[in-house]
């Protein structure tokens, strides 16, 4: 095997990339759309056999909403995959460590993605930051309690004319975890959208003056709707950039006619939905599965772009064989990060690290497993006050 690892530079060249991928999942459907209009140019990276793409991996560039509020450069990592011929040959490896340079170059401080397989990408340095659920709302039984917000006022837009109106409103939401993407990332969605055979609606949000929420629904079997006995919708999309738009997007849902139950693929482990209805028992929730995978591209540069509470500064040694300019002692503090030359209180590797760093993960917990060595007493229980959130991080976002 002659293997050539490089960006690729013309529109043949990435759909041929998008094409080894889809072949490379197996269980996904057959590729329809255009692959140069929905990816971010220039970002595809390819494995190329005697000329011909083999594997690759893809990115779309954005941004990270961290603890504090920060938003930090972010590469949303997708379409990996090598083609079954290519398999155990390294190739893998050799992709990642070429996106690693690529994104570091870009000034791009972290990396996330969406795991097929849950044991592949810890070894490249990522972890587990967030994670989700699912939820299925009997909308017969479910009541909102009465002390629940009104929200503001709901209008149904046209889904064909409202791209940008819902970028815009997604570009609002300030929570840990979520994420900005590109317009390419947002053209794939409406095309989506638009091949589904089933009817779409969506529904914003205003407080005011102001769209900051919407959701995207649509009927299960709408041949057979009015026979149905169990008439159901799918959200595909919930966003909400405060409390009011949430209130309402869910006042909104739960008051459709002909709806009998609400699927949600995935809402934040602490959502609020589980005590605002009166009837705990109307809502049935999914097992905790994870959610964004993340990369500290920049260890220095993210730890110091989050917030932290106050607490007495932890010395943390971090050990990062992919890229070992991470690699060092930062001394974490409620008021800065820096490199240290100091005696470390614990040692802890990147993929661990960026489990923490969201504040989806407690220190103690990975303490627990071995996953961090100890080097003081009290400097997990001090790492667990820094890092800790008042909110789960949560993305909603799959790319």
């Amino acid at each position: 095997m002659t293997l050539e690892i490089r960006n690729l530079s013309t529109p043949e060249e990435v759909r041929s990339a998008l094409g080894a991928f889809f072949r490379s999942m197996v269980g996904l459907p057959p590729l329809t759309l255009d692959a140069a209009t929905i990816t971010d140019p220039g970002r595809y990276i390819g494995a190329l056999d005697e000329g011909r793409v083999i594997g690759g991996t893809d990115s779309y560039s954005g941004y990270l909403v961290v603890p504090g509020g920060t938003r930090v450069p972010h590469a949303a990592v997708t379409h990996v995959g090598v083609l079954p011929t290519h398999r155990r040959r390294g190739v893998l490896r050799r992709l990642l460590a070429a996106q690693f340079d690529d994104l570091a170059r870009r000034g791009e401080v972290v990396a996330t993605l969406r795991a097929s397989e849950a044991v592949i990408y810890e070894r490249f340095g990522y972890g587990v930051a967030s994670s989700a659920r699912s939820v299925r709302v009997d909308a017969r039984r479910a009541r909102l309690r009465p002390t629940h917000p009104e929200g503001g006022r709901i209008v149904l837009v046209d889904d064909a004319v409202t791209t940008s109106r819902l970028r815009d409103i997604a570009g609002l939401v300030e929570s840990p975890g979520s994420i900005g993407l590109p317009e390419p990332w947002w053209e794939l969605q409406r095309l989506r959208r638009a091949g589904d055979p089933a009817s779409v609606h969506v529904a914003v949000h205003r407080t005011g003056d102001v769209d900051d929420g919407f959701v995207i629904y649509r009927p299960e079997g709408s041949d057979h709707w009015f026979e149905s006995s169990e008439r159901t919708i799918t959200v595909t999309d919930f966003v909400a950039a405060n409390d009011s738009a949430r209130a309402g997007l869910w006042r909104h849902l739960l008051s459709l006619d002909l709806v009998d139950v609400i699927d949600i693929a995935a809402v934040p482990l602490d959502d609020p939905i589980v005590v605002a209805v009166d009837d705990r028992r109307s809502l049935t929730l999914g097992p905790e599965r994870d959610e964004t995978w993340l990369r500290l591209i920049d260890v220095e540069a993210a730890l110091g772009a989050r917030a932290y509470a106050e607490e007495d500064p932890v010395s943390v040694a971090v050990v990062d064989p992919q890229l070992p300019s991470n690699s060092g002692i930062y001394e974490i503090g409620s008021k800065s990060v820096r490199r240290t030359d100091a005696r470390p209180d614990v040692t802890v590797d990147v993929s661990a690290l960026g489990a923490t760093y969201l504040g989806g993960t407690r220190w103690r917990q990975l303490a627990a497993v071995g996953r961090v060595t100890v080097h003081r007493d009290d400097a997990i229980r001090r790492l667990d006050v820094l890092f800790g959130t008042d909110r789960l991080p949560f993305s909603g976002t799959s790319f």
